[in-house]
Order: C-alpha cells, then structure tokens, then sequence
C-alpha cells in the first residue's frame, strides 16, 4: 500500500501568494459539503434575502475556529483529542468524543444520502443502491489510495458550486432587499427560523473540520520527518502568519458560496413561493437562470464533488479521535497493516453511515434526504460547542502552547462565536417547548 501523504485545508507547497489564492479557492469549496449545501438552499428558499447576513457574521467565526485548531496542531505537535487525552480528565474526553462522533456520523450519513440523491437525478437507481456504490468507492479510494489522490481527482471539479455566483446574478435579486438582508441582522424567535440558523452555524463550524486540520498539521510534520513528538512540538511565527493567509482565504472563499447560494435559492426558489426544498431536483432549480435544462446535471456536480472531499474526512475524522483518545496508532501515514485499528475504525464509521443514510433514502427515520442534510446542521450545532470551549481553553493553556497563546482579539472573537452558538442552540431548545 503506498504512504499517503493527505493535505485538506492547505498545501506547503508553492507557499507564494498565487498558491496560496489557489489552495484556498480549493480548500473552500470542499469546506461547503453536501450538508452546507442544503442547509444553505433550504434557508435562501424560506426566508429569502432576510438571512443573507448569517454570511458576514459567520466568517470571522469560521476563520478563528479554524486557524485555532490549526495553531494547535502546530505548536503542540499533537492532534486535537491527543491534545485533550494528555491535558484533561478523561470523563470529559468521553463527553466530548461521544458528541463528536455522533455528530461526523451523522452528517457522513447525511452527505452520502445527499450524493446519491443528485446522482439519482440523471442515473435512476434505487437510492440505497447509490448510497451503498458512493460509500463502498469512497472507502475504496481511502484504503487503496490516498486522500491526496482523491483530493486531486474532485477539488477542481467542486470549484463548479462558484456557478452559484453568476445563476445569483442572472436571477436579478432585488438589490434594496440583498442589501437591507446582508447587513441588517434579522431574527426571528421561533423554532423554524432558529432551526435553520443553529443547523447554519452548525454546518459552517463542523467538529470534523476542527479535528482534521490539527491532525493535518501533525500528518505534515511526520511527512517531514518529525516522526516523535518532541520532534513535532513548536513552530514559527512565519509559519503561523502563513497558516492564517490560507485559512482566510479559504473561509473567505466558503462564506462566499455559501453567500450566494442563498442569494440564489432566495431570488428563484422563495421569490416564486417555493420555500420547501423536498428534493434534489427542487434545489437544483435554483441553477436553471445559469445552466438551463442543465441545472441538475451542475448541481450534482458540484454535490457528488464535495461529497468525495467531504466525507473521508469526516470517517477519517472521527478515526483520529477514536484512535487518539484509546491510545491507538493512528496516521494516515501508516499502512493497514501497521495501523489496522485506525482502519478498522474508518470502516466501521463508514458502514454505519452507509445503514443510516439507507435509512433516510428508504423514509424509515420520517425525513427525506434534503431534510437530513439540514438536520446533520442541526446535530453539529448541539455537539460542537463544548469542543469549540475546549479548542480556546487549549490554544490558552502555557504548558500546551507555550510562548504561543492566544491574542486578545483571537480570544475575544473565539469567545463571541461560543456564545453565539451556545445562545441559538439555547433559543432553539426553548421554542421546543414554547
């Protein structure tokens, strides 16, 4: 089996300014999984240009929590459940770890039922079917591969979601509406309304993406050589200011389809009273201004690309905090044969998406596959503050970090975006009841 050398949020290589545009262009497309991507559509078709702003207020959010998880793979070596295996009670590790799990299961489910449901659209196959080909060619892809191979095969092609962008502007927004939506903040206090925003912040700030990019900045340094811990421990401030250039552009890059796809799906989906996406076909509508009878076919494009970018990393995600948090060898540096627990593991996560997302095609859990990438939102939003609290307490912490804590205004910022999340999955438990 050949060694992997997988890179997500960003490459070392062709570290200039024009690599680091490309890689974060990249990056941020494959940031929008197929979950994002519904639950961005389904909010634009019910509440139209009203909750544009979710967009500018999630980008700092998104750059800090990244660029945090980040700075803690590099200065402490260590990826993220390592890195809480070491410092904190193991009750807490298990709260955290279970939530967590749960939560990448979940939208791993959710996006495979979301990539067959757009293949479905020009290939018709039973649904579980499609699922069950999706997941067993992801898996494939992962052990007799490598995530660099399938990376570069779907990172370009997921660049086709920008046709949001221009299908935004041949739909003719209302400009007074786009504008008095983007900067004026709108609220509404009931459950649909907080429904959305929570499965909003929820798929925008994902455990899985947190967890991956420290594991990353550790796979990095072994690829490098640095193969102990103490080789790995400590970066410098070039390196972090490098690390924080692509991160930016890349959750630039994000917030900005995720801008647009609501803008589209507003100005076609909601502007003619279709504010329910049921279907695949119905979300691909709002891409006919731009591509046609086509829209399905580019739709699905840009979902089945993101999906294969997507949920590797949510499986391989959620192997890296299994095997980090028992102790276990776990790299995807490292073989099947030297690792066979870590393997196991991504296989054993896979199979249960795979059984879940069957579920949701077969309408044994009560909702459709659209709904479940809203609801997968929704999972995440509930699950990742503690791990969000957890990150900020870490990236603070001297004897992790060193020289190398937290700013004031990192801090400041960190804190906001936990609040914030904490207050809408809050408000959205009171409606419950209310």
């Amino acid at each position: 089996m050949q060694q992997k050398s997988p890179q997500y949020v960003h490459d070392k290589e062709n570290s200039g300014l024009g690599g680091a545009l490309g890689r974060g262009l990249i990056s941020g497309a494959a940031d929008d999984d197929p979950s994002a991507i519904g639950t961005y559509a389904s909010a634009g078709a019910r509440f139209g240009p009203d909750i544009l702003w979710t967009a500018p207020v999630t980008l700092p959010m998104m750059f800090t929590i990244v660029y945090l998880s980040s700075k803690l793979g590099q200065v402490s070596g260590r990826g993220l459940f390592q890195a809480i295996h070491d410092f904190y009670p193991r009750w807490l590790l298990w709260i955290v770890l279970t939530g967590v799990v749960l939560g990448n299961t979940i939208e791993a489910a959710a996006d495979l039922g979301g990539i067959a449901a757009s293949i479905g659209l020009f290939a018709p196959l039973p649904a579980p079917l499609l699922v069950a080909i999706v997941a067993a060619v992801i898996f494939a892809l992962q052990i007799f591969g490598s995530y660099t191979l399938i990376r570069n095969i779907f990172r370009w092609l997921a660049l086709t979601l920008a046709a949001y962008v221009a299908a935004a502007f041949m739909a003719k927004p209302d400009l007074l509406a786009t504008l008095k939506g983007t900067f004026i903040i709108s609220l509404e206090f009931n459950k649909e309304f907080l429904s959305i925003l929570v499965a909003i912040i929820g798929t925008t700030l994902s455990a899985y993406l947190y967890s991956w990019q420290s594991n990353e900045e550790v796979e990095e340094k072994i690829a490098n050589g640095q193969t102990t811990l103490i080789e790995r421990k400590g970066t410098s401030y070039r390196e972090l200011r490098r690390s924080r250039r692509d991160i930016l552009i890349g959750m630039t890059f994000s917030n900005l389809i995720m801008y647009f796809i609501i803008l589209c799906t507003g100005a076609t989906l909601h502007a003619n009273g279709q504010t329910d996406i049921e279907t695949a076909a119905q979300a691909a509508e709002a891409l006919k201004p731009i591509a046609g009878d086509a829209a399905g076919y580019l739709f699905a494009a840009g979902v089945v690309s993101v999906g294969f970018l997507a949920v590797p990393v949510m499986t391989t995600g959620a192997a890296y905090d299994l095997a980090q948090s028992f102790g276990w060898k776990g790299s995807l540096h490292a073989s099947a044969r030297e690792a066979p627990t870590f393997y196991v593991i991504i296989a054993v996560v896979t199979a249960i998406a795979v059984v879940t997302a069957i579920a949701v095609a077969m309408n044994f859990l009560g909702f459709n596959p659209m709904k479940a990438l809203v609801w997968s939102g929704i999972v995440q939003g509930f699950s990742t503050p503690p791990l969000l609290l957890l990150i900020v307490l870490m990236t603070n912490n001297r004897r992790i970090m060193g020289d190398k804590v937290n700013s004031r205004g990192l801090n400041v910022m960190a804190y906001l975006t936990i609040a914030a999340i904490f207050a809408a999955s809050i408000g959205l438990v009171v409606s419950w009841f209310l």
